[in-house]
């Protein structure tokens, strides 16, 4: 009987075996790491998800100039009344953080703008006599004022725009900031003495323009943002301090926040009651009553995911 000849895999028989093989492989892979391959899978699909079904993340363009801050940090003279054993003292200087950055109105919110508010029925009316031109900053707006701007605003762009905190507004002047610590103070605790002397140091400053200038009239600091401590100061949402210090500086005893005066910048630092719509006309602190209030809005950077999320919405859109 003649042997027959032993049989050889077919090629295709062979590929098959491959495939079958790479899939045993895979299957063996997700069994023993399944957790890891489902975090690799939702890495590597979650952004096309998002992006596909879930909210715009896109930037929408700004409508009016606004300039990006870096984040950052720098030395801060916290706002606020501080005193030492019931001695009046300058206040504490803390490091202050901007952790994401921030978007800044190039200027203050003008005459045009705050008027459309007032139109739409956001906003009341100023009671500014002066600074009707269109492009000039809006002015005689309380504090009161400019919040409900802010919100009116934020909700007709869709962004989250509202007043700085008075440390993100000196950070944003960088060198146009004003310390307002007595330098001349003679150290004797004596707060008449020490009003007196804060007295004379804004006396001493250059006498100031009462009209306010159309916008970008008194420049840009370092940063590119204009007008900061020309002659228009700016509400910021900082409510009005009064603190104990101890020996070493730090807070001690009852803190106390009064909500109803806030911190304005400017020239110099001042507070002013929320609903005062003219500083001259009194609610101002020590110095010299600011000659005009106006304001400025900011809003925080946005993450790192949401910008990711937007640049990827855009490319899906162009796609």
């Amino acid at each position: 009987m003649q042997a027959s000849a032993p049989s050889c895999p077919r090629g295709g028989d062979g590929a098959l075996a491959k495939r079958t093989t790479s899939r045993q492989e895979v299957l063996v892979f997700l069994a023993l790491h399944g957790k890891l391959a489902a975090k690799l899978i939702f890495a590597a699909t979650a952004p096309l998800v998002l992006a596909a079904t879930g909210p715009d993340w896109r930037e929408a363009p700004d409508r009016v100039p606004v300039v990006h801050v870096a984040a950052g940090s720098f030395d801060y003279r916290i706002a606020g009344a501080f005193d030492r054993e019931g001695r009046p003292v300058d206040a504490p200087v803390r490091r202050f953080a901007v952790g994401r950055g921030l978007a800044v109105m190039k200027t203050q919110v003008t005459v045009a703008d705050y008027d459309r508010c007032v139109a739409f029925g956001g906003c009341a009316q100023r009671t500014a006599k002066t600074g009707q031109r269109p492009d000039a900053p809006a002015v005689g707006v309380s504090w009161q004022d400019a919040s409900a701007y802010a919100r009116w605003y934020a909700k007709a762009t869709g962004k989250a725009w509202r007043l700085p905190t008075d440390a993100e507004w000196a950070y944003v002047a960088g060198s146009r900031f004003a310390d307002d610590a007595v330098t001349s103070d003679d150290g004797s605790g004596s707060f008449a003495r020490r009003w007196l002397a804060k007295y004379d140091e804004e006396s001493g400053r250059t006498a100031v323009e009462k009209a306010p200038r159309p916008v970008g009239g008194f420049g840009e600091n370092e940063r590119g943002v204009a007008d900061l401590a020309g002659n228009v100061w700016e509400w910021t949402d900082t409510c009005y301090l009064r603190q104990g210090l101890d020996a070493e500086g730090e807070p001690t005893g009852a803190r106390t926040v009064n909500c109803g005066v806030r911190v304005v910048e400017g020239a110099h630092r001042a507070y002013v009651t929320d609903f005062i719509r003219d500083a001259r006309a009194g609610g101002c602190a020590v110095g010299i009553p600011p000659a005009n209030l106006g304001f400025r809005l900011v809003r925080d950077e946005p993450s790192r995911t949401r910008r990711a999320l937007g640049r990827l919405q855009s490319w899906l859109a162009r796609a």
